[in-house]
């Protein structure tokens, strides 16, 4: 029996390209070899697609001998092992090519000499897409292998760009009737061309301490916790960085308090599961980008100490939160829970979650009870079963 060829997709050009190097390394990993045959594709930072010919070293998830896991800087083409497949091998811009039985992405440009030795085209049943953030995460690449009529895994065009728009997503969620903090959404400009209105406009809605992010970005980047009136300008030019709409949200427990952070996978497609809840216990003051990757010392509970009202609670609300934004696959939903009133505000859903080693996503499933290679399983078969629920749908009269 032939085994089914998945194309693992990872780096990309947002600002989680870091990130989505150690989450493809685990990924590679965690595939059974025996069900599948596995293409491992990257797009390195400035865009280009590389096929590589050193990828058994990712496929095998082995380090250099030198490099301790607690040492790894995240994407370091020294200590990371899935830096390498970006570093060497083909490199291939690739446009849609829809086949009759399967599709392939093909190349049309080079920009290698290695080319002739490469293969004529990237062949796979399935495109397992681990690109965090802007330009992956965002509706793009989904969008892409929809021209090509490439099953994929996880939400499709709609359900990506609303999940990484967080002002977007707010409006879904309130919509659903899900309970989510105050915020305002301001676009960079009017910050740029009326810094005193708009400070006017947040401060009138919102008490200090506030959060400011960019609408379309995650792992934390560009994520901002502002005390008092004197630290928000920084912040907003900051989040500005990464993005056109930046997002400020009420900060739920007050000067006095911080907000628990609790987690929670789902899995599914049109009936989606839940997994028990986790709890983030950040080293620094929230988890932020450095918190979750770079600085030793944040602690992950699973499953969260909760009461068995309120786990039920929060996996409903995520599944809720899930079939709001029109996802498929998979998903993290991130919840904060105010400690003084017991109340659960839905934060946002991520339709890319981490993969890597210590992601809570793939931990939160192996504590409900489906290991790391049944949930890479289960993910390919939600991806295809979508494809071909897809195929019933008919695009001409």
């Amino acid at each position: 029996m032939q085994k089914l060829r998945v194309g693992v997709l990872f780096g990309g050009r947002s600002g989680e390209h870091e990130v989505s190097l150690l989450s493809a390394a685990s990924v590679l990993n965690a595939i059974d070899k025996k069900k599948y045959d596995v293409v491992p594709i990257g797009i390195t930072k400035e865009g280009r697609w590389v096929t590589a010919a050193h990828a058994e070293r990712l496929l095998r998830g082995n380090l250099p001998e030198a490099a301790e896991p607690r040492h790894l800087r995240a994407g370091d083409p020294e200590t990371t092992s899935a830096a390498a497949v970006l570093a060497k091998g083909e490199a291939v811009v690739v446009p849609p090519m829809p086949g009759e039985n399967h599709s392939a992405l093909m190349p049309f440009e080079t920009h290698s000499r290695e080319l002739h030795a490469a293969p004529n085209s990237i062949d796979v049943d399935i495109i397992f897409p681990v690109l965090h953030g802007t330009f992956g995460e965002d509706g793009t690449i989904q969008g892409l292998l929809e021209l090509a009529d490439i099953a994929y895994v996880g939400a499709g065009v709609l359900g990506s760009a609303a999940g990484m728009d967080k002002g977007v997503m707010k409006r879904l969620f309130r919509d659903a009737g899900l309970p989510i903090v105050k915020h305002v959404t301001v676009l960079r400009s009017a910050w740029q061309e009326q810094p005193k209105k708009v400070r006017k406009q947040i401060e009138s809605a919102l008490k200090y301490p506030v959060f400011v992010k960019p609408a379309n970005l995650g792992s934390s980047v560009g994520i901002s916790k502002v005390h008092n009136a004197g630290e928000l300008a920084a912040a907003m030019d900051e989040a500005a960085r990464y993005d056109r709409k930046l997002v400020i949200e009420q900060g739920v427990g007050g000067t006095k308090s911080k907000a628990r952070e609790i987690e929670c996978s789902v899995l599914g497609n049109d009936n989606p599961i839940a997994s028990l809840p986790g709890e983030i216990v950040p080293v620094k003051e929230f988890y932020d980008y450095d918190a979750k990757y770079l600085v030793e010392g944040s602690e992950s509970i699973i499953p969260a100490k909760l009461t068995k009202a309120k786990q039920k609670e929060v996996q409903q609300l995520a599944i809720a939160a899930f079939k709001a934004v029109d996802c498929a696959g998979m998903a993290r939903v991130d919840f904060l829970l105010d400690p003084r009133r017991g109340k659960v505000y839905v934060n946002e859903v991520n339709t890319i979650p981490g993969f890597t080693s210590i992601s809570m996503y793939p931990k939160m499933w192996a504590a409900t009870g489906i290991d790391y290679p049944e949930l890479m399983d289960r993910l390919i078969q939600l991806g295809l079963e979508r494809h071909a629920e897809k195929k019933q749908n008919q695009y001409s009269r």
